[in-house]
């Protein structure tokens, strides 16, 4: 054998040597190699934003890149979904998502994406309950008496809300039909002013996110009669759940949740998964989301993308309900 045929042996040789190495390292590549656009399709100082802010920031020490939060409020959170519906799914951007997300879905006739068919889910975060308050002129000290007051004078009680089609809207109304009452709707422009308007005695009673009222009831300026969410809260642990108190089946609280672009590999979304779930079950995490009202709400991909879409039937069947109009 000539020099020049072993030399081509051996080049042969190393060529099928080393492209299978190379193609192993390049599907074994670690996430991520650069910084992660994490949207939040909220403005600044929020709840989103401040839940996205921490878990950006522990995602951020545990995989050894930064997690970029980039802001994209506007139109109940479809512009900054659709940005992230649109990006490359390779990981590199993610969105957190609300409970108006699934709101959005029913709300709006068009959307530039498919709330369910547009994303893999990655995890369920958090959440925060709505909690039944009243004025404290009102008689009732209880959701059962509110339910009997409500009975006893159709139409006399007035609820407020941050404007039609919003949770704060659309949970009252799932009350008004799960326990046969008739209220008079009272929208606002923005959850603060209707809250306001509630302390003033202009309407009589509002579901309020549990972060917004609790400061209230906590000086007394509102009643508190039941909390909306699963469970107990343990910033009111005496205030028993609007289940306990009688009406079955009802859940009204806003939740906290990451997406990932339709097509995001497998392995970068449980990479994702695994570092959100044990973010979210160390003591600091938990401690600071209990002192802003949150629960820790860790999920797998499938449970939450099992959530999403039970949370779209349920407010579209309170949309329903209420007779709100689609945009």
């Amino acid at each position: 054998m000539g020099v020049n045929t072993i030399r081509g042996v051996v080049t042969v040789l190393a060529a099928l040597l080393v492209a299978p190495i190379g193609s192993s390292m390049a599907q074994t590549a670690p996430f991520p190699t650069r910084p992660v656009r994490f949207i939040i399709p909220f403005p600044p100082g929020g709840g989103t934003d401040i839940v996205g802010r921490l878990l950006g920031e522990k995602l951020s020490e545990s995989l050894g890149q930064t997690f970029v939060i980039d802001n994209r409020p506007g139109a109940a959170s479809t512009i900054g979904s659709a940005i992230a519906a649109q990006a490359a799914p390779d990981g590199y951007t993610i969105v957190m998502i609300t409970a108006s997300y699934t709101i959005a879905a029913n709300f709006y006739g068009q959307l530039p994406y498919d709330p369910v068919k547009s994303f893999d889910a990655v995890s369920l975060v958090a959440s925060q309950p709505l909690v039944l308050v009243t004025n404290p002129s009102l008689k009732s000290r209880s959701v059962s008496e509110l339910i009997a007051q409500a009975k006893s004078n159709p139409g006399k009680l007035n609820y407020a809300s941050g404007g039609e089609g919003g949770i704060n809207h659309l949970a009252a109304e799932m009350f008004k039909n799960m326990t046969g009452t008739l209220m008079v709707h009272v929208p606002y422009k923005g959850a603060g002013p209707a809250l306001r308007g509630l302390m003033t005695g202009e309407t009589q009673l509002m579901f309020a996110t549990l972060g917004s009222a609790l400061s209230h009831i906590r000086s007394n300026r509102l009643k508190a009669l039941g909390i909306g969410g699963k469970r107990r809260s343990g910033l009111l642990a005496n205030v028993p759940t609007v289940v306990e108190s009688g009406v079955r089946a009802f859940e009204a609280q806003n939740w906290y949740g990451v997406l990932a672009p339709r097509g995001t590999p497998r392995s970068i979304v449980a990479e994702l998964n695994q570092r959100i779930v044990s973010a979210l079950k160390a003591g600091e995490v938990a401690g600071r989301l209990a002192k802003l009202a949150f629960d820790p709400e860790p999920s797998t991909p499938g449970q939450f993308a099992d959530y999403l879409r039970k949370e779209i039937a349920k407010w579209g069947r309170a949309m329903k309900d209420a007779r709100v109009s689609r945009k």
